[in-house]
């Protein structure tokens, strides 16, 4: 990881230009796992299926992207490799909310990330890193910011306690209200699955997008009641929301990623999404993804904003 001056954190969006920005590895991931330790559905139906994608295809894609991210000015910084370790998936880890970073705990399978990005958050301003207490438990693909609102993805008990891809809980909630009392918070509950990828929201990400100034992607599958997919969508302008079916959902096609508010990375095979984006005037940067996706994430999943103007 390479360090330059101390960064001032500022992040109230999804959209806002793009500065700077973590982006995971795929080197020395680990391997396929077996069926047992894999902790979300997608990257089991990989494994069970023979398909769980190789070391050298996931740098590729990563690279990649990495390249359309510098080709757009962004400050592109890398997690310290771990051997053994998968660290594609940078949003969970940590994350930014205005100018605080927000250090939650996550499963224990995943825990080992974050000593990846202890070096980059030594540097930072020691009262803007907050260390979240131990029943609140949160992941950032569970967090979407809009200006004033923050948007949570979380699990009830009955679910958080049954599910391992119950990742966020009302406690979590809480402490972002508390911690951002001058922001509206907001809680949606999932659909949790450990087995079905098709009938389960790994995180919010998973199933609802903001874009531009007043669009969003959102899928109504993925909300465990209809009145929060309805609160929500009434939230965006009508004529800017794309919305998603199941099957859109399960392939990722709200987990894209801002780097402007006209600037979107999406995949070349979402091919109807990316013609509603250019219809709608977005610049769409098409970027192969399509094995990173079988682990359970995509763009949004594998970035962890640090700084947005």
């Amino acid at each position: 990881m390479k360090l330059g001056k101390v960064m001032n954190l500022n992040v109230n969006d999804e959209v806002g230009l793009l500065k700077t920005v973590i982006l995971g590895i795929a080197n020395d991931f680990g391997g396929t796992p077996s069926e047992s330790e894999c902790y979300d559905p997608k990257s089991l139906e990989s494994v069970q299926t023979g398909t769980y994608p190789s070391e050298l295809s996931l740098i590729s894609e990563m690279e990649y992207f990495c390249g359309i991210l510098e080709k757009h000015d962004v400050e592109v910084i890398r997690p310290d490799n771990i051997v053994g370790l998968n660290q594609i998936y940078a949003r969970d880890i940590a994350f930014v909310i205005e100018n605080k970073l927000l250090v939650p705990n996550i499963i224990e399978d995943r825990s080992r990330e974050l000593e990846a990005i202890q070096p980059l958050i030594a540097t930072f301003n020691h009262n803007n890193v907050i260390k979240m207490p131990e029943k609140a438990r949160i992941e950032g693909g569970d967090v979407i910011l809009k200006g004033d609102t923050i948007f949570i993805g979380y699990s009830e008990d009955e679910d958080f306690n049954l599910y391992k891809v119950a990742r966020t809980n009302i406690e979590g909630v809480g402490f972002v209200q508390k911690t951002f009392p001058n922001k509206k918070v907001l809680g949606f509950e999932l659909k949790k699955s450990d087995t079905d990828p098709r009938n389960s929201a790994l995180h919010l990400d998973c199933c609802f997008q903001p874009i531009g100034k007043k669009g969003a992607i959102i899928c109504e599958n993925g909300f465990k009641n209809k009145n929060d997919f309805e609160l929500l969508a009434g939230m965006f302008e009508k004529d800017q929301i794309i919305l998603i079916d199941a099957n859109d959902m399960y392939n990722m096609n709200s987990n894209i990623f801002s780097i402007s508010e006209r600037i979107i990375v999406s995949q070349p095979e979402f091919v109807n999404l990316n013609k509603q984006l250019r219809d709608k005037g977005y610049s769409v940067e098409e970027v192969p993804y399509g094995q990173v996706s079988k682990m359970g994430g995509l763009f949004r999943c594998s970035t962890m904003p640090l700084i947005r103007e």
